[in-house]
């Protein structure tokens, strides 16, 4: 047999599990009323200590006066008894409120935040629509915690209005968007990628918030810079601020923009040798993923620039965005052809890119990504291509 302490321990115990509380939070009709088996007393406990049968149903009785929700009874007869006994078999709690209530009543360990997290979440629930927002802030409380409710619920709101791309190179500080302060994107950035992953399939993670959004970095994206031929830099590989490409140029003639860094490797070598042949005047970027509003630089208008990126729906959509900035940018492997040629590499992208993506797209790339967005598995991830394919790309484009 349980008492209510001990039951009211294991809510707490349960309270902690993201998926318990999603669960009985947002379960709808079919998560309540909440049932908790009490066990029933032995005999031995009824010859044997006839005090802690006594104020075991006394316990139960103080639940249900107390109003913690209701006690379900059964008539027991015990040997040695002439009479029946009513006994308390199950603890039935209506509501989320009532079980709450009865970890603070018993001063279970971990009441307090219990508490003060359930009550958060109410005003969280109620000022947030989304269902997948709803999800997030039930399953992960460390999340918003340490933020006010007010904030969370307006990073909430950004997020719903917040779209890839969106910042077009501007300081992450001058985005308006519900209102807010110039800071409230950095102090709740991490709440806000969160959100944004929840709309985007992870794709604020992967790229970064920064990134995702097409800012200008104040704390600075670092993109990987690997020259294509020797002499064209004092490094094999360097880094370099996204923001210093704005004002400072890169030697040679050619800039290959590439999404993934990851890819570093396709172009450097090709099994089952290295590349033979540098490609004179050409300097790789890599890593820039949505972020970039350094392409307006006045510098990259005078160079022959090339864009490789994933063929999906998102690919396309950064090409578009390159393209706004240096329209004489030329794609590379990212075209029917290529994703005909390597479908069997595809996988799934379950996000895809805002459609709105397509209208700067010309007409061959815009049936392309209507095309990849019908397909089952229409993300064809660049650092799966051949060495050989890329290379022979690559080498096409720098004749």
């Amino acid at each position: 047999m349980k008492s209510p302490h001990t039951l009211a321990a294991k809510l707490a115990q349960q309270w902690n599990s993201a998926d318990w509380r999603e669960r009985q939070l947002l379960g709808g009709g079919t998560a309540w009323p909440l049932t908790l088996s009490i066990g029933q007393p032995d005999p031995a406990v009824f010859l044997n200590d006839a005090t802690a049968l006594r104020s075991h149903l006394q316990q139960w009785r103080a639940v249900e006066d107390l109003g913690l929700g209701s006690v379900q009874w059964q008539e027991r007869r015990y040997r040695g008894s002439s009479d029946a006994i009513a006994v308390p078999t199950h603890w039935q709690l209506a509501k989320p409120s009532q079980c709450i209530a009865a970890m603070r009543h018993f001063k279970v360990p971990g009441h307090a935040q219990v508490h003060s997290d359930y009550a958060r979440l109410c005003t969280l629930i109620a000022g947030v629509e989304r269902p997948s927002f709803q999800r997030l802030l039930v399953r992960r409380l460390v999340q918003w915690r340490d933020a006010p409710a007010d904030a969370v619920i307006a990073a909430a709101h950004m997020a719903q209005q917040l779209e890839p791309g969106c910042a077009q190179g501007k300081p992450l500080r001058a985005l308006a968007v519900q209102g807010n302060d110039t800071k409230f994107l950095e102090r709740h950035a991490s709440l806000l990628t969160a959100l944004l992953d929840e709309r985007f399939d992870g794709e604020a993670s992967r790229q970064g918030l920064v990134g995702f959004l097409g800012a200008l970095p104040e704390d600075n994206h670092w993109l990987l810079i690997a020259p294509l031929a020797p002499g064209l830099l004092p490094f094999a590989q360097m880094r370099v601020r996204a923001s210093e490409l704005l004002t400072t140029p890169l030697p040679g003639s050619r800039i290959l923009l590439v999404e993934n860094e990851r890819c570093l490797h396709q172009l450097l070598h090709q099994p089952p040798q290295p590349m033979a042949q540098p490609l004179p005047g050409t300097i790789a970027v890599l890593g820039a993923g949505l972020n970039l509003g350094w392409l307006a630089a006045p510098w990259l208008k005078e160079r022959t620039v090339a864009y490789w990126g994933d063929l999906d729906t998102w690919g396309l959509h950064m090409l578009a965005i390159a393209r706004g900035h240096l329209p004489q940018l030329q794609a590379l492997l990212m075209d029917a052809a290529t994703f005909s040629a390597h479908q069997h590499l595809a996988v799934a992208e379950p996000v895809h890119a805002p459609e709105y993506a397509c209208d700067t797209l010309p007409p061959n790339e815009a049936a392309l990504m209507g095309y990849l967005r019908a397909q089952d598995k229409g993300r064809l991830e660049q650092e799966f291509l051949p060495a050989e394919a890329v290379h022979s790309a690559v080498r096409a484009w720098a004749r």
